[in-house]
């Protein structure tokens, strides 16, 4: 996916915006680490518009392999022909490629940007013979969720120590609230009960949920409230019924919920 938006909402919790223009210049590769629905997506697409650089996202899986991102052969006509991946197109044309989730790809995509975390700023497409020195402007930026990837998914030492690393995490009320107030329009009022209940779900350490209350769910409760949808159906829709398929799970999440708002 091809970025190019001008102007991209985002409420900075710490120094991140300063640290990663600092990477910039440097073209330093930066990891993105926390979990899901903190921002980590938004951040780059904030900073690659605040910079005025293209931005290429991949969005990594199981099945995503280097040939994927660097490119292949295909058939046009009575010909073969190459194709560049985004990770060759990123390359060639200096723009900001950012791979999301990137543990989650196969490892010869590790392989694959392995030269271009270091001095030499290479990626070598070996179905063509061919090494390609990286556009000056050309920047890797990368993300995952440490506390989700287990085992074979977690990224070596190695590889991490090739990139500069930023932690992300659920921010502080006050900043929160804000975001919501701004992405939605949604009122004071409404945005802090929905904080609240985040915050609440966030610390039942004791209901053992794979994945907790993003951001992003309040974001999509606050819009569906500003759209007209009562506020209990729309924290049901938007944040207990994503984070569980157990009925006793989901039942006593929209209890609690019903509770605060």
């Amino acid at each position: 996916m091809l970025t190019i938006e001008k102007s991209v909402f985002y409420k900075a919790t710490g120094s991140e915006k300063e640290i990663f223009k600092h990477a910039w210049d440097l073209k330093l590769p930066i990891l993105l680490k926390g979990p899901t629905g903190t921002g980590k997506s938004r951040f780059v697409e904030h900073m690659a518009a605040s910079l005025d650089k293209q931005l290429i996202t991949v969005s990594c899986h199981e099945e995503t392999s280097s040939t994927d991102l660097i490119g292949r052969f295909i058939i046009k006509g009575a010909e073969t022909i190459w194709m560049d991946g985004p990770l060759s197109i990123a390359v060639k044309k200096g723009y900001i490629l950012y791979m999301d989730e990137v543990a989650e790809a196969r490892p010869d995509v590790i392989v694959a940007i392995h030269s271009l975390t270091d001095h030499r700023r290479t990626l070598f497409i070996d179905k063509l013979g061919e090494s390609i020195q990286a556009h000056p402007d050309f920047m890797l930026v990368a993300s995952f969720n440490p506390g989700y990837q287990k085992g074979f998914k977690e990224l070596k030492p190695s590889t991490r120590q090739r990139f500069i690393a930023l932690s992300f995490d659920y921010p502080e009320a006050k900043i929160e609230t804000e975001i919501i107030m701004q992405e939605t329009g949604i009122d004071k009022d409404d945005a802090k009960k929905l904080v609240n209940i985040g915050n609440k779900i966030r610390n039942l350490k004791e209901m053992g949920l794979t994945e907790t209350v993003s951001t992003r769910l309040l974001v999509d409760a606050a819009k569906l409230i500003h759209n007209g949808l009562s506020k209990r159906t729309a924290v049901h829709v938007s944040v207990v019924e994503p984070l569980s398929d157990e009925p006793e799970t989901v039942q006593a999440l929209k209890d609690l919920s019903d509770l605060m708002i």
